[in-house]
C-alpha cells in the first residue's frame, strides 16, 4: 500500500471515532531505511517516540536510542550494553521492592520475536512503510468503537485489557491480534497520555478490514444510543 493509502485510512478512522491525537505506525526493520531520517537527540524511552510521531514526525531508531529504558529494551528484545545492564537489574530491582511487579511476572510479558535493526515512527497518513502496528490513543468510548470493529473484522485478539509496561502491547498484538492496553505510568508521564484516555493496538495488516467493519459498528452504536436513550427515559424511575 502507498502512502496515499495510509492517508486514506487515517481519514476513515478519524471520520469514525473522535481520537485525541493521530495515530502512530510503527514498523520493525531487519535493515535500515533509505528513505526516512534517522532520529537524533535523546529520549527516556522507546514509547517516547510514540509522542513524537503523533505530533507529526518521521523518522527511525536504531537498538541504542532505546537505551534509556530497560524495560522498553525488553519487550523490543533490544540488548542492553554492559553498563546497562546493570540499570536494568537496578530499575527492576525497585520495581520489585515497591511490589510493582513480582519476578516471575517478568517472563509472562510479550516480547518481540527477534531485535529490529531499526524501528520506523510516523502518523499513520504519513507511514513511509507499511506498519507493523498502529496505535490509537483514545477515550475508552472511541476504544470500545475500535474493539467492537476488531472483532467485527475477525482479528480481535479475546484477551482482557493489558496493563504495564504499555509496551508489550505492540509484541501482543502482532502475536494475537487486536490489543486494548490501559497503559502505565511511565507511558503516561513520557507520552503525555491523559488520566481519561488508553490505547486500542492494531495490526498493520488488519487496518483495512477494521475500517470497513467501524462503519457498521458506529452506524448500529447510533441506533442502540438511540434505543437505550429511549428505554430509559421510559423506564428508570429515578
Amino acid at each position: 500500500m502507498s502512502v496515499s493509502n495510509w492517508g486514506d485510512l487515517e481519514q476513515r478512522f478519524g471520520a469514525g471515532v473522535k481520537l485525541a491525537r493521530r495515530p502512530v505506525a510503527v514498523a520493525f526493520l531487519d535493515c535500515v531505511p533509505t528513505n526516512v531520517v534517522r532520529f537524533t537527540g535523546m529520549e527516556p524511552s522507546g514509547c517516547s517516540f510514540w509522542r513524537l510521531a503523533a505530533d507529526g514526525r518521521v523518522f527511525y531508531t536504531v537498538p541504542e536510542n532505546h537505551f534509556n529504558c530497560a524495560v522498553g529494551a525488553y519487550t523490543h528484545n533490544i540488548a542492553l550494553s554492559p553498563e546497562r545492564e546493570k540499570e536494568t537489574e537496578q530499575t527492576l530491582t525497585m520495581m520489585f521492592d515497591l511490589g510493582y511487579v513480582k519476578p516471575e511476572e517478568v517472563p509472562q510479558i510479550p516480547r518481540l520475536p527477534k531485535a529490529p535493526v531499526a524501528i520506523v515512527y510516523a502518523p499513520l497518513g504519513e507511514s513511509p512503510v507499511a506498519p507493523d502496528v498502529v496505535l490509537f490513543a483514545c477515550k475508552p468510548s472511541a476504544a470500545m468503537l475500535l474493539n467492537e470493529a476488531a472483532v467485527q473484522a475477525g482479528v480481535g485478539s479475546g484477551m482482557p485489557a493489558l496493563g504495564r509496561p504499555t509496551c508489550m502491547a505492540l509484541p501482543a498484538a502482532l502475536q494475537h491480534g487486536s490489543i486494548l492496553s490501559l497503559g502505565c505510568m511511565g507511558n503516561r508521564v513520557y507520552t503525555g497520555l491523559g488520566e481519561d484516555e488508553m490505547y486500542f493496538v492494531l495490526r498493520g495488516k488488519d487496518l483495512a478490514a477494521v475500517a470497513d467493519a467501524l462503519g457498521v459498528i458506529t452506524s448500529a452504536n447510533t441506533a442502540l444510543n438511540e434505543y437505550a436513550q429511549g428505554r430509559r427515559s421510559q423506564l428508570a424511575t429515578i
